[in-house]
Parts: structure tokens; sequence; C-alpha cells
């Protein structure tokens, strides 16, 4: 077995529980663990120097972009009932359709699935809207995407999203709920099957994760089975919760209380709950969060690009709450979030109060804490050889590796990924990746983009849903 010694200008080791930083230092791999990590290794060992370069631990992300995001779309274009994000209620007499084929579903988690480990991001757990599904998820594609995954050398938590119901809009915009339980727990029975199959495999690369939909169009039954299937299991459960208006108004109208809160009451919140995204959460939410040992989930970027944030991440952290981050939308770029997280987080409340340190644990330490995953989210002997090499060769440092991700890097900047001792992309080239699979895309996208409106409410042509920032000049 050849021993592979990494090394650059910046290495983010671990001990005694706390990422430290070596200058100047070294990685060295043997067979799918980290062997030495420190200033020098003097044994034999390949060497691959990686110069002006930070040698990070590869970044987990809770809720990780695996479709071609649809989100991108709203940016300029709302409200959200008027542009094709919730299902009109002629749609739903019609008879909701799958608007992508397995072929070209199969295609976009390989898509993403790159996009991921070109970030940066070796540990994933998939998240895809179903706004343009027939109802959830399928085994069928998760089975491909689970091939896909193995191939491609990325570490993931596979699950179907599933659901017991949907929101639906009459044509003044007020949404209301509609459910088919019998088919939401048919699809978590299906999860299960496929989540007992796929769990552990790709030697120990995959593993399972259970996918109920938004929280608001959930039946209790639905939760409290995903719970006690996922806590016998040892799998994490990742409800989005806690992350709109109209998400609270349903769950006060159906259920009387606070998403988090109506988890605790139906006994269906523990340890291994991630919860996406918390910009909504009430205080009460955040110390049930705390009581059960939940994941908070943040995705500064997405929820920043509608106005949002999350009120106090040092809040949230000082209370006990384990905090994680997840992508959620295009690009899926963990150092942008990063950077998002601390412009936002400091904008909430101030300059000194949220350090570069907190936001970097939150996208390795606070990951991995999530999983139960001692081995994953540090470069420690011991601990799993997946390592982020972040290229400084083109960019302006400070004098803290740290700090220089957190003002002068991107997704882009990321030369090397190395998952379980496997060098997955180098030189930032994927292999069976091209520029084709970025047209082939753009070309998949432009077609769900004309089908938008037979589910927006009214039928409006698309360049109606979709107006330009300026006028179209002829």
């Amino acid at each position: 077995m050849t021993r592979k010694a990494l090394s650059a200008r910046w290495v983010i080791g671990h001990e005694n529980g706390a990422h430290v930083i070596f200058e100047n230092g070294c990685v060295v791999i043997e067979g799918t663990k980290i062997l030495h990590v420190g200033p020098a290794f003097e044994g034999e060992a390949e060497r691959i120097d990686y110069g002006e370069a930070i040698l990070s631990p590869g970044f987990i992300d809770l809720d990780a972009l695996s479709d071609l995001d649809t989100t991108i779309l709203g940016y300029d274009n709302g409200p959200a009932w008027k542009k094709g994000r919730v299902w009109p209620q002629s749609y739903i007499e019609r008879d909701p359709y799958e608007m992508y084929s397995p072929d070209e579903l199969a295609f976009q988690k390989r898509f993403a699935f790159a996009q991921l480990i070109r970030n940066g991001i070796t540990t994933a757990l998939p998240i895809a809207s179903l706004f343009y599904r027939e109802w959830g998820e399928t085994v069928a594609e998760f089975e491909a995407a689970a091939l896909v995954a193995d191939e491609m050398g990325l570490r993931a938590y596979l699950g179907p999203a599933y659901r017991t119901g949907g929101q639906v809009t009459d044509s003044k915009g007020n949404i209301r709920p509609v459910y088919d339980e019998a088919r939401g727990l048919e699809g978590l029975e299906e999860a299960a099957a496929f989540a007992r199959r796929i769990d552990g495999t790709a030697q120990g690369r995959l593993r399972a994760m259970f996918a109920p939909d938004r929280i608001e169009t959930c039946t209790e039954a639905l939760l409290q089975r995903t719970h006690a299937i996922a806590a016998e299991m040892g799998a994490p459960v990742r409800q989005h919760s806690c992350q709109s208006p109209t998400e609270l108004r349903l769950l006060q109208d159906q259920h009387g209380t606070t998403p988090i809160d109506w988890l605790d009451r139906i006994g269906a919140i523990g340890p291994n709950w991630l919860l996406p995204h918390g910009t909504h959460a009430s205080d009460r939410d955040f110390a049930l969060m705390a009581d059960h040992g939940a994941t908070l989930v943040h995705c500064p970027l997405v929820s920043a690009r509608h106005g949002g944030l999350l009120r106090s991440f040092t809040a949230a952290s000082a209370q006990g709450i384990n905090i994680g981050l997840g992508t959620d939308t295009w690009p899926p770029d963990m150092i942008l979030n990063m950077q998002v997280g601390m412009m936002t987080g400091r904008i909430a409340e101030t300059q000194s109060a949220l350090t570069c340190a907190m936001m970097f644990d939150a996208a390795t330490l606070g990951g991995a804490k999530a999983l139960d995953r001692p081995d994953l989210g540090r470069l420690a002997p011991g601990a799993c050889a997946d390592i982020t090499v972040i290229d400084l060769s083109r960019t302006l440092q400070t004098t803290d590796p740290i700090q220089t991700i957190m003002t002068s890097t991107s997704g882009h900047d990321v030369r090397d990924v190395w998952i379980d001792g496997r060098r997955v992309m180098a030189d930032r080239e994927i292999p069976g990746f091209s520029d084709a699979d970025y047209t082939r895309a753009q070309q998949q996208f432009d077609g769900l983009i004309a089908k938008y409106p037979d589910r927006t409410a009214g039928h409006p042509p698309v360049s109606e849903i979709f107006t330009p920032s300026y006028r179209r000049a002829k």
C-alpha cells in the first residue's frame, strides 16, 4: 500500500478536539485513512507538494444541491405562488406529471455530484426540489444516484424525498395544504427498504438518510414512523423547517404551534434530526433544538438571496445547538456560503460576535457531529482521508489561512479533492466530466423552464413568468 505525503504552505490539522494550523505542513495518507498530520514526515511515501495552498478537511454539506436549481429563477421574480413555486389548483386537477425523464434525473445527479466535488465537498446529503415532480422522489433514481456516487468517489447519505402532502394555491394566492397520506406512507416504506439496502455499501462511503419533505405538509403519522425507523437504523433525518412565513402560518392553522414545538409534541425529533433553515425559528424552537440535540443546518446563500438570514448564529451556538452548513442552491459553493454566512451573521449581530473559525467549524466539525462521525470533518491520524486542496497561488493572502478562505477565495480555487484516500479531482479535472455536461445541463434546464406555464397559476407564458432585468432590444 503506497503512502502519499501531501504538503502545502498551510495544513488545517486537528488536536485535542479543535482545528489547529500547521505552516509548511504535511498530511500522509495510508489507504483510506490519514496516518500523519504535522510539520514533516520522514518515512517513505509518494510526495505531492501543492505549494501555496491550504490542505483543508473536506467540507460536509448537510443540504447538498443535487438538481438543476430552480430557486435561482425566483431571484427577481415573485411572489412564489405566481411564478410556479406553488402548484395551482388547475394543475392538481389536470394531474401533476414528471417534468424530467428517468435519464434526465440520472444526469442531474451526476452533474450535481460533480459540482459538489468541484467545490471541495466530500460528504453530501443531497436535496432536490419536488415542484417539478409528480409527487416524491423515486427509489429508482436513487439507485442510479448510488451508482454515480460510487463511481465518482463521493461520500454520500442517500434517500428519496417523500411527503404526505403538498401546497396548492388559488388564483389570488391563498395557499393551503392538500394531502394523500397513504401515498406518503408508501413512499416512506419504499425509502426505508432502499435505506436498508444501501447503508454501508461502496466500502462504507454510502449511507442511508431519511428525507421527509417540508414540515408544513407532513402528517404526524409520517414523521413518527420516520423517527422510529431512522432511530432503529441510526440514520439521519433531514426535515426542512422554520424557513418561511407561509410555513409558520400553515403550522399554526393545522397544529396551533410552531414547527419545532410540534415535532417535540409528537415525539419526532432527536440527535439524528437535521433541521434546515432556522431563519424563522422562535426562541422556543431554538431551545427545543438544543434540548433534543438536533442540528441546525444553516444555508446562508439561499436565505440571503431571498432577504433572509439566521438572526443569531452565536446565540444558537451558545445554547448548545450544533450548527452545520448546507449549500441548497446554485452554485453549491461551500466557501461562498461560509462567506455569506459571515457577512449576514455580522449584520445581524456585531463584527466581533461571529468569527471565521466558528463558520469553518460549522462546515467541517458541525457536519461531522450531526452525522455522528468523529472520523470526518478533520485532518487527524485515523480520520478518513477526505481532503480539500485550496489553491492560493492567484489570490491575496492574509496572515491566516482560515481568514484567507473567508476573504480571498471561492469554490473555483479548489484544485484537488481526496475522498477515502482517492484523488477524485486532480488539477480541477474530474474523470468522465467535461464541458459538454454543462451544455447538456443548460439544455435540460431550458426544457424545464418551457414547462413552467403548466404549473403556474393562471398558466401565463414563460415571458410573463420570468421578466427580464432590462427591456429586450430588437
